[in-house]
């Protein structure tokens, strides 16, 4: 059992994670595809088998594609991004279902992305020292790491994270990361960067100035630096400063979804688990995950 802490789950990335990597090979009786969904349920109950049910456990599911607030100061933020098929929505809405029932709390709407409302939860348990360890394959959420014991992890990667192995990575504190996809961009989200500004030249200015506003306020010293090119880097910046400014508004998390303020708690029993099995049944899934269920609940029955 691991020490007190809370475990943030990024439930849609794994959902992703299966539907691209799985072949088509589990559907329910009527034809509908699955595979995302066992997938997804797999997942679940190997981090239970490894956390073994935590307490303070939560998922958070995108639901806001075209929707979020992001959209509203920037209308081409994920632009590109095709919202899900029939195919894909059901599963995503039968993941949710999945977990929901499994009884860990589910949190996702039009307004914020997964992101946010991890952030959000994360500072719900760091104002009161309790460490957070968000589980996902997505580097823009080491914005959580705020504490020496807060960590990122990449459980299907087997990849964890704590601040200074995440510094030590990416060359930027988790503090700074959202001022270094504003400098670099993120064209997974259509959020444009400052040209010829890579993830390198955007670390050495972060290491040297801390942060944007610092930046903004030494921005006639990015000349003098030695970097290569600093006279057409300092350029660059003041030409396109406003586009950088723009794009720190969609890079950093928003802590304080106002729904999110109470502490969610997870207590897998019997009920839960039972209700998943007859749920995967519903799917034609039952088999190895329903196996897998039941013998949780007999080793719930027996702690």
């Amino acid at each position: 059992m691991y020490p007190r802490r809370a475990w943030l789950i990024d439930a849609s990335i794994y959902i992703f994670r299966a539907w691209f990597s799985l072949p088509d090979g589990w559907h329910t009786r009527d034809g509908q595809p699955v595979a995302a969904v066992y997938g997804y349920t797999k997942f679940l109950l190997d981090f239970i088998d490894e956390t073994g049910s935590p307490p303070h456990c939560a998922a958070a599911f995108d639901e806001s594609l075209g929707t979020c607030y992001r959209n509203d100061i920037y209308p081409a933020y994920k632009n590109s991004r095709e919202l899900p098929d029939e195919i894909l929505a059901f599963q995503l809405q039968a993941c949710r279902e999945v977990t929901a029932r499994l009884g860990i709390p589910c949190y996702g709407g039009a307004r914020y992305e997964a992101d946010d409302y991890l952030a959000s939860l994360a500072q719900l348990f760091q104002q009161r020292e309790v460490p957070v360890s968000v589980v996902t394959r997505d580097k823009d959420l080491g914005q959580i790491l705020r504490g020496p014991a807060d960590h990122w992890w990449d459980f299907a990667g087997g990849i964890t994270l704590d601040a200074a192995a995440f510094t030590a990575k990416f060359g930027v504190k988790p503090g700074q990361f959202a001022d270094y996809l504003a400098l670099v961009g993120d064209p997974v989200d259509d959020i444009p960067g400052v040209p010829s500004v890579g993830a390198k030249t955007a670390a050495r200015l972060l290491q040297h100035f801390g942060s944007l506003d610092s930046l903004a306020r030494g921005l006639g010293e990015v000349a003098s630096m030695d970097i290569r090119g600093a006279r057409g880097l300092q350029q660059r910046l003041q030409e396109h400063w406003a586009q950088v400014l723009l794009a720190r508004q969609l890079t950093g998390l928003e802590i304080n979804i106002p729904e999110v303020n109470q502490l969610p708690e997870f207590r897998l029993n019997a009920a839960g688990i039972e209700s998943v099995i007859e749920y995967l049944d519903d799917l034609n899934l039952a088999g190895p995950l329903t196996r897998r269920c039941h013998r949780l609940a007999q080793e719930l029955a027996d702690a």
